[in-house]
């Protein structure tokens, strides 16, 4: 029986960000005015969460011998891998946040609610990274869950919107029923719902419970679940298909925070249990299963997210089926079992992610009126400096050299080479070539078709400027100079056995 060990400095960055949701909310109850004041006040808490983030990390760097920090019997484990992914979720919280002003202040729409949302959902999504038990990766999950559903719908006068929280509830309620029944049957296979509980039941083959080996029928069926509910969170194909009508109608703001943010809370949480917890299942037979299990997906989503996006003319859905595709390269790195790989990669993509939807807001314009390729013909001179910015993020998702996307893609297919998996490597190698056509597109469009004279020139707002600012120096510091974080990763690969 562990110690409650009710040590809130483990948990001090999740602290720091759920006050700073309540200080959004108040504060914008007694200033109705204070737009700014409220992204100030947002910025200066995933500022200081960070900074926690990274006092952490050395904490756990010093502690490495010892294994993964814990507390709260177990339901918190603080390692390299959680740390690295709630760095990511705050920058991608700290950059949505930019994003949204303007679109607050265009819209008339109530900025304390919208930060406030903001900041929950992205302690939901920490607490799926430092999640140590099923029950907190469930908690964790709809904390997050139930904050995106009420951002997608955001704009509650407009239909669109309000079909894409509506499509986003049904089926992430339906996704979720599927991990909690999941979480339920291996429960009963192992007698725990403690993940490392879980690891040692499959060592040992018997269920803590009942001391009796266990039915491996209820593990197989239990881990099918889970792949199933996680399969939807993250956009695998086949479960994808919410993914385009959901990103379309979302504001543009939530629609970068749930393509990055959201899609790496599910690879998170799915690392933590397939990758970590059932190593142990290597003398069992799921262990292959799953395996290729996930090939199957992998080559399925790069396929389907590539070939789909040939034939949008909607910017946000070619980088909804874009965002598909993504996910397929990311499970490479699951098949190799390095979750460092992994986290590179969502790093990078929510990095250029980000960065092609903010330059989407801008163009939009008020009401994501102009989302349609056609719509941007012949803008490309007339917006230049957001024309070359899109130009930037769209290579860097097409895999180009000296960009953050090509470095992402470099350590995901290196490290699946070098186990073996050379298939799926050609295969993702052979997808990522062919994705150059939709993503070089819109340039296309900007370019060299006749110019719109109705087309105004876009408005761009200082913090929509700074968002796109910050991404472009990620994605090209993250493409040509990684070597500081390959060397902090490599330190971190102590989480997996």
């Amino acid at each position: 029986m562990q110690s409650l060990n009710l040590n809130y400095y483990y948990v001090l960055p999740h602290i720091i960000v759920a006050i700073t949701g309540i200080m959004s909310l108040l504060f914008g109850v007694f200033n109705k005015q204070a737009h700014r004041d409220l992204v100030f006040i947002n910025i200066a808490g995933l500022v200081t969460a960070g900074a926690s983030t990274v006092r952490l990390w050395n904490l756990v760097t010093n502690n490495a011998k010892d294994g993964p920090l814990t507390a709260f019997s177990g339901m918190i484990v603080l390692d390299h891998m959680s740390l690295a992914f709630i760095f990511i979720f705050l920058i991608v919280a700290l950059l949505s946040t930019l994003i949204s002003l303007n679109f607050l202040e265009d819209e008339n729409l109530s900025p304390e609610e919208f930060n406030s949302l903001l900041m929950f959902a992205t302690v939901g999504m920490m607490l799926m990274a430092s999640a140590g038990d099923m029950v907190m990766i469930f908690l964790g999950l709809e904390i997050s869950s139930i904050a995106t559903y009420v951002l997608a719908g955001y704009r509650r006068t407009d239909l669109r919107s309000n079909e894409s929280a509506l499509k986003y509830f049904i089926l992430g309620s339906f996704s979720t029923a599927f991990l909690l029944y999941g979480m339920a049957l291996l429960y009963g296979a192992t007698g725990s719902t403690n993940l490392d509980a879980i690891s040692n039941a499959i060592k040992s083959g018997n269920n803590l419970i009942t001391k009796q080996p266990m039915t491996l029928e209820l593990l197989y069926v239990g881990a099918a679940m889970l792949l199933i509910g996680f399969g939807f969170k993250i956009a695998t194909a086949p479960f994808h298909v919410w993914t385009p009508d959901v990103y379309q109608g979302a504001p543009t703001a939530v629609t970068a925070f749930m393509a990055s943010g959201s899609k790496a809370a599910g690879f998170v949480a799915f690392l933590r249990i397939f990758v970590i917890t059932f190593a142990a299942s290597y003398s069992f037979e799921l262990h292959t299963t799953w395996v290729n299990i996930l090939q199957v997906l992998a080559i399925l989503t790069m396929i389907i997210g590539n070939i789909v996006a040939l034939s949008q003319t909607d910017i946000k859905r070619v980088l909804a089926y874009s965002s598909i595709a993504h996910a397929g390269y990311a499970l490479i790195g699951f098949l190799a079992d390095d979750w460092t790989s992994v986290a590179f990669y969502m790093l990078t993509y929510s990095v250029m992610t980000i960065g092609a939807f903010a330059v989407v807001s801008v163009m939009a314009g008020q009401g994501d009126e102009k989302t349609d390729l056609e719509s941007w013909a012949g803008m490309g001179f007339k917006s230049l400096g957001l024309s070359i910015a899109l130009l930037v993020f769209m290579l860097s998702m097409a895999g180009m050299p000296l960009t953050g996307g090509f470095m992402g893609k470099f350590l995901i297919f290196k490290t699946a080479w070098d186990k073996g998996f050379h298939i799926i490597v050609i295969v993702a190698v052979l997808n990522s070539a062919a994705s150059i056509y939709y993503y070089l597109r819109p340039m296309v469009t900007l370019f060299f078709r006749e110019e719109n004279e109705s087309n105004p020139i876009p408005l761009m707002s200082w913090t929509a400027y700074v968002t796109i600012l910050l991404a472009l120096a990620g994605t090209f510091y993250l493409g040509i100079m990684p070597g500081r974080l390959f060397s902090l990763l490599d330190v971190a690969k102590d989480v997996i056995k």
